[in-house]
């Protein structure tokens, strides 16, 4: 009989790798695949290491540009924070790679796909949620919830040693306890020495951004041009660099805001299972375009949209952050933001400078800025004696609420 496929959300790091080995020992025919998201890896050597490790095949995909146009700027486009500070930076890229692992499981045949995600994190769920999602046939081995796997392999000691027997070449060293996971958006550094939260993040362990202290003493100025809400082309107005391809673009941010030492978060935040987790992330130019995006909603959205759509950012950050990027909600969510972001057009003027991107000018073609009406030099069809009834009105309530007061 032939043996039943699994495709394997493999990495190139020292769980998946192990985790490939042990598939290949319960009897399955392991398809190893890689997203490249942006992530610095050699893919080449990867791959050599999935087919040496046993692997019948090894599928490497380039979904960068999916994931900044598809992903990231609709996350973006709907001022969507995580607990009011983090740019859920992993937590968005989880479904991309479970979309395509699906689609590579119907295309080769596989009941059956696998993840090297903890039961302790959020990861499990975003990838298994969306797993059943786009199929609810498939089945899916998770080794850190299997009993046999945890037997087997109890701490960091296991996993080396299991590796040194099988030959399997590892990365591991003394010089970066902690684990770290990055992307196009975003870098993150969590567990191993950075689980006590009172300890303090070492400058060292940072890699996608200067330190402000050491950024250039100059500002860089840019321009970033929105069109419904989505950037489509940046402005470097110290060099007249010009960038409007969706990566190129934010590939562009990032660098910037690397240069620029934008885009750091140390925080304790609160993970789906019940837990709370410290991360430190650095997210650079995703800050810049968040920074950017809720200056141009100022002058082009109405106060009451934005009311609303502030309220429904809460529940879209808590979606993506739980794993539900394919649930009837957040299609519901994504349409009100999409229709939210019809008229947010125009530029953005930001300085760049020692960690903060700080909008300083913005135009609109569908401004709600009315320059006159505004104006304490001119009336501009604005009749300030309205403002007394106007005022009376509000303040009924507020005197009947005084009233009742006293008379207790």
């Amino acid at each position: 009989m032939s043996k039943e496929k699994v495709v394997l959300a493999y990495s190139g790091g020292l769980d998946t790798s192990i985790i490939l080995k042990w598939l290949l020992e319960q009897g399955y025919d392991v398809i190893a695949y890689m997203a490249n998201i942006g992530q610095e890896e050699d893919f080449d050597v990867a791959e050599k290491k999935a087919l040496k490790i046993g692997a019948s095949q090894v599928f490497i995909e380039d979904m960068r540009k999916e994931f900044v146009t598809d992903y990231i700027f609709p996350v973006y486009k709907a001022n969507t924070v995580y607990e009011g500070r983090y740019l859920l930076g992993t937590a968005i890229a989880r479904p991309i790679i479970a979309k395509r692992q699906i689609e590579i499981a119907r295309k080769v045949g596989a009941k059956f796909v696998s993840h090297g995600a903890t039961g302790k994190g959020n990861d499990q769920v975003r990838f298994e949620l969306s797993y059943y999602a786009l199929n609810p046939q498939i089945k899916v081995i998770a080794p850190w919830k299997n009993k046999d796997f945890l037997n087997a392999f109890k701490g960091r000691t296991d996993l080396l040693a299991y590796a040194k027997k099988h030959g399997i070449p590892t990365k591991q060293t003394a010089s970066k306890p902690y684990s770290e996971d990055d992307n196009l958006l975003h870098i993150s550094h969590e567990a191993g020495i950075l689980e006590d939260p009172g300890h303090v993040c070492d400058e060292s362990i940072y890699s996608r951004t200067v330190s402000p202290e050491n950024a250039p003493d100059k500002a860089t100025r840019i321009i970033l041009e929105f069109k419904d809400g989505i950037p489509v082309k940046v402005t470097n107005l110290e060099d007249n660099t010009v960038k409007t391809d969706a990566l190129e673009l934010f590939e562009y941010l990032n660098q910037l805001g690397q240069e620029n030492g934008i885009g750091r978060l140390d925080m304790v935040e609160n993970r789906f299972v019940g837990i709370k987790s410290r991360g430190v992330y650095e997210t650079p130019g995703g800050t810049i375009l968040h920074e950017a995006h809720m200056d141009i909603e100022g002058i082009a959205m109405d106060r009451e949209v934005m009311r609303i759509r502030d309220m429904l950012a809460a529940k879209y950050a808590e979606l993506v952050y739980n794993g539900f990027w394919f649930s009837p909600e957040m299609e519901f969510l994504m349409a009100a933001m999409d229709k939210s972001q019809e008229v947010i057009d125009g530029e953005v003027t930001l300085k760049l400078y020692k960690g903060v991107a700080y909008p300083i000018a913005r135009t609109s073609p569908s401004s709600l800025y009315d320059q006159d009406l505004s104006s304490m030099d001119i009336e501009g069809g604005y009749n300030q004696e309205d403002a007394e009834g106007f005022i009376r009105i509000n303040a009924i309530r507020l005197m009947a609420h005084r009233n009742i007061i006293d008379k207790k």
